[in-house]
């Protein structure tokens, strides 16, 4: 047994997971750009950070290359020598590059290690498993070469035209600041700049279609009874008197509606983290007792995709450290700053302030989930008794009244008293009724889940 030198391959491994995890970033980061969520001045700092990534991926290649010259067969650690009875079998591609692989032969790798073809063949499990990957991979190709747009970008893109420099002005305003604040806590998809460049020309476009109606409800009339549209009667300075809050009412219920979206959005999102973030923090002491850096933590908790509504707020701090450079307290501090949830920007508050004192994470994350499983437990009682409360009213209203209102609407038909309607106009004004009434409990319901 003869042995080769022994060539320094440590440091070549070493610089190979470096540019492992730079070709990661630079992948990470091209994605991020192609997302378009982010502004013109974001989007300068994530290149210019992906030029630096790709001077450093050229650095570690030059050094690589150096010592790979240096070596006289790179790749090569310690061989041993092989049997002669091995050596005589053994084929070799450049020896014949059609040759096929026979039963008896052996196979010997660069490493010196010999192995017979039998165990070289995949098993029925490892085919499987193969055909498992190749398909992952080429769903994964798909998805990557799908084009990705931003939601609604188009629109905004539009409003930003006309409206962009009104916008900047707007939001120096403290009623426009605060729909700012919205915007981030809510996560929407929207640059401020390009919202309230949305609101102004949504603005502009329901004063069109307001003039519009206004001018036809001036001369025409809508009836429930055929023909459906006919002439009004009435004069045309009556008639105005009669019609013109339209052309008031659509554009500021427009605006309106727009201005308050932001806040009803930041109110769904915090009860969706509060409904998580029990759980999430169970998730989170459970890893924190592994002893890791707290910023996996983070990657940890997004990488499950099982609480969505704070990954979202999780993916936030991870951006404020991997793209501007933050440390972990003061992307923590800003996590707490721009989240909608109270509860977990005590909990992100609580977590910065024991990392920078150096206190215990296990304990941190233990007591404040022991806490917010407790306050869930009380909002789940909370919400059940609410809903027994609502069951006892909907009876009340959707099915007793009804039929009693429908027992007096007859009985004024047979003894002549009132207005007289026809069984199939009672039949359709409860029909009508009972819907309209199950539309405001679902509606109602609705909101205070939501909310």
């Amino acid at each position: 047994m003869t042995k080769k030198k022994e060539y320094p391959l440590d440091k070549i491994k070493l610089l190979i997971e470096k540019e492992k995890q730079k070709i990661k970033d630079i992948k990470r980061y091209s994605e991020e750009l192609g997302t378009g969520k982010y502004a013109y001045s974001e989007k300068q700092i994530i290149l210019k950070r992906l030029e630096i990534l790709k001077l450093e991926l050229k650095e570690f290649n030059k050094e690589a290359q150096e010592i790979l010259q240096n070596l006289e067969h790179p790749g090569d650690e310690v061989i041993e020598e092989v049997k002669p009875e091995y050596v005589e079998k053994r084929p070799t591609i450049s020896e014949d590059e059609n040759y096929l692989f026979q039963e008896g032969d052996v196979l010997r790798t660069r490493g010196g290690k010999i192995y017979p073809l039998s165990e070289m063949r995949a098993k029925k499990l490892e085919k499987q498993t193969f055909k498992r990957l190749k398909s992952d991979r080429k769903k994964k190709e798909l998805e990557k070469n799908k084009p990705k747009k931003g939601k609604n970008s188009g629109y905004s893109e539009i409003s930003s035209r006309f409206f962009s420099g009104i916008s900047k002005k707007l939001l120096g305003n403290e009623s426009f600041q605060r729909l700012e604040r919205d915007l981030i806590k809510a996560n929407l998809d929207y640059a401020p700049t390009g919202y309230v460049s949305m609101i102004l020309f949504t603005t502009v476009l329901s004063i069109m279609v307001g003039g519009c109606l206004f001018l036809f409800f001036l001369f025409f009339n809508v009836e429930a009874t055929v023909p459906f549209i006919t002439r009004t009667i009435d004069t045309l300075d009556i008639r105005f008197f009669k019609v013109f809050w339209i052309i008031l009412v659509i554009p500021v219920g427009t605006f309106a509606l727009m201005y308050i979206y932001p806040s009803m959005e930041k109110k769904s999102a915090e009860a969706k983290i509060n409904v998580e973030l029990p759980f999430a923090s169970i998730h989170m002491s459970a890893i924190s007792g592994s002893m890791i850096n707290p910023v996996k933590i983070f990657d940890i908790i997004i990488s499950t995709h099982e609480y969505p509504a704070i990954q979202r707020e999780f993916t936030k701090i991870l951006n404020d450290i991997n793209v501007y450079g933050a440390d972990l307290v003061s992307a923590l501090k800003n996590g707490a700053k721009n989240t909608s949830s109270k509860k977990l920007s005590e909990l992100l508050n609580g977590l910065s302030t024991t990392i920078n004192s150096g206190g215990d994470l296990v304990k941190f994350f233990e007591k404040r989930s022991q806490t917010l499983l407790f306050e869930y437990k009380l909002e789940q009682e909370k919400s059940a008794k609410a809903a027994e409360t609502f069951m006892d009213i909907y009876i009340s209203v959707v099915i007793a009244a009804p039929m009693v209102l429908m027992l007096l609407l007859m009985m004024m038909k047979i003894s002549g008293l009132g207005l007289s309607i026809s069984v199939s106009a009672i039949t359709l004004i409860m029909v009508l009724g009972v819907t309209m009434i199950n539309i405001v409990f679902i509606s109602f319901l609705h909101l205070k889940k939501s909310g």
